[in-house]
């Protein structure tokens, strides 16, 4: 490898482009930064900066890892999101940008960020949802439930890391079904992708992410079937659920919501312009 930042940041992204990663070149800097422990700003800034040989031999072998389509944040076991930092596990979604379509549309509909609202998170994996709404809202407590227990564990772990451990609770179960009591907001990005349709992703989600996690049935929708009829239940009257789902699946959710006594107030689009999360609401 080049002996300064700049010629290594050139050597890996030639390389992350031949194993047709996207966005090489901001890949290529990430595994950069977080050997050098550096910020992106440094980087950039003193591209002339000379690698010592331990240094280089590092970079070296994650960059490796990556294109073979290993995560990054699979092998530094973390994750930003929301601007937080999220330890993973092998039982939790690695969370993606997409999904913090969810957290923007509870912000948009609770403009009193003072309040205390209840916050209930089916599906929590790193706890990345709830933790984030709970960063928003001071006030705030909430509960994550995941059917995996090393998920909640490792969610546990992140509210007790960013501060949360007082206000948030995970729990092991399957959906709402373990739960009594009601909630303000009912987030969830539950499994979506269709059984069939698990082989055509992406290595980097395909081979890395619990399966349990992507595998929503023969049509993608079995966790709704299993969430819907629990929500008039869960949710305050007034109160409201936002969830995540997949391409060409908002016109069976809508009417499975409906169907519940739910009204559906919006679909939101992602960063990409792709409809990504339904919000629906508990008349009262």
């Amino acid at each position: 490898m080049g002996a300064t930042v700049g010629e290594v940041l050139d050597e890996i992204a030639a390389a992350l482009t031949a194993a047709g990663l996207e966005e090489p070149r901001r890949v290529a800097r990430r595994i950069v930064v977080t050997v050098l422990g550096l910020s992106p700003a440094e980087v950039f800034a003193h591209p002339q900066r000379h690698l010592g040989e331990e240094e280089r031999q590092r970079i070296e072998a994650i960059a490796q890892r990556v294109a073979a389509r290993e995560p990054l944040s699979r092998i530094i076991g973390r994750r930003e999101f929301w601007g937080l930092d999220f330890v993973l596990s092998p039982e939790t979604l690695d969370p993606r940008p997409e999904t913090e379509t969810i957290v923007e549309a509870v912000l948009a509909r609770l403009t009193d960020r003072q309040k205390r609202y209840r916050f209930l998170d089916l599906g929590t994996g790193s706890g990345c949802l709830l933790l984030a709404l709970l960063h928003e809202y001071p006030n705030a407590r909430g509960i994550g439930v995941d059917v995996a227990y090393g998920a909640a564990i490792t969610a546990r772990h992140n509210a007790a890391r960013l501060g949360f451990g007082e206000r948030a609770r995970f729990v092991v179960g399957n959906w709402g079904e373990v739960l009594a009591g009601r909630f303000d907001v009912v987030v969830a990005n539950p499994p979506y992708i269709a059984s069939a349709e698990l082989m055509t992703l992406m290595p980097e989600v395909r081979e890395h992410d619990p399966h349990r996690a992507l595998d929503g049935g023969a049509d993608g929708l079995d966790a709704y079937r299993a969430i819907a009829p629990d929500l008039p239940r869960l949710l305050q009257p007034g109160g409201f659920v936002a969830a995540e789902f997949g391409i060409g699946q908002a016109d069976a959710i809508t009417k499975m919501i409906g169907d519940r006594g739910l009204a559906v107030e919006a679909i939101t689009a992602d960063v990409a312009g792709i409809a990504r999360v339904i919000v629906a609401r508990r008349p009262g």
